[in-house]
């Protein structure tokens, strides 16, 4: 869990195309937590009227978080761990035990993924595009008391190339990126299906949530997720 009993913070990236999955991304988390966590949707308006990102709009950009999911450290405003995840997620296990088992000495965790893309087009049309680290940012595990991180601040989110946030060459030692196992960011579609059904399950291609995905790997344990928060909101209406 968070330290000394506080909840494990985590941001998850919104986009109003997916508002579904971020639905059902904040329901696994809460499902599977044992301890304190509070899931906060990172909303590009709110941040813009906020003042903390002043970018301007990138039509290129395939969400509405692209960066700034690099903004989790300044607003968890905590030495503790914090997290960011894309909304295309669906966990299966407790992400508050995972601070337990990081190193106090490293800046930041992900799963440092190498590979290339076995699909040209991803989610609703978007083309894939493959860079260095591609894939580690959609599953941040940020040390608040690290330097590098306390450094890594709203200024340097709004006039840093895109590059040099996604590559993390924020991060000044490459010794300082802890590496996850691979069960915390499944890459479905990109990586062969596993004996044991991963921690945090990534559609990164695209999920059940679009027509044109209903087929992937895990699809069945997405939707079956997506039925329980629909009980749920069903509930709290009656």
């Amino acid at each position: 869990m968070g330290d000394h009993g506080k909840p494990l913070k985590v941001f998850v990236g919104y986009d109003p195309r997916e508002d579904v999955a971020w639905e059902v991304c904040r329901h696994s988390l809460l499902r599977h937590a044992t301890g304190p966590i509070e899931v906060i949707p990172l909303k590009q308006p709110a941040l813009r009227e906020l003042g903390l990102y002043r970018r301007p709009k990138d039509a290129t950009a395939s969400t509405d978080f692209s960066l700034t999911r690099f903004l989790t450290p300044y607003l968890a405003a905590d030495d503790g761990w914090a997290v960011f995840v894309d909304c295309d997620f669906l966990f299966t296990g407790d992400i508050t035990a995972l601070p337990s088992a990081l190193d106090d000495d490293k800046a930041i965790y992900v799963v440092q993924h190498d590979y290339q893309p076995h699909h040209q087009v991803k989610m609703d049309g978007k083309a894939q595009t493959t860079y260095p680290r591609k894939n580690w940012s959609s599953f941040m595990v940020f040390n608040g008391r690290h330097p590098d991180v306390k450094a890594l601040t709203p200024d340097v989110v709004n006039t840093a190339s895109p590059a040099h946030l996604h590559r993390f060459n924020w991060v000044l030692d490459d010794a300082s990126i802890g590496a996850l196992d691979r069960t915390w960011n499944f890459l479905v579609g990109e990586y062969d299906r596993p004996d044991q059904l991963p921690t945090a399950i990534h559609y990164t291609n695209g999920g059940p949530w679009f027509d044109q995905w209903q087929d992937v790997d895990y699809a069945r344990e997405w939707l079956d997720e997506l039925r329980q928060v629909e009980a749920a909101r069903q509930s709290a209406a009656a």
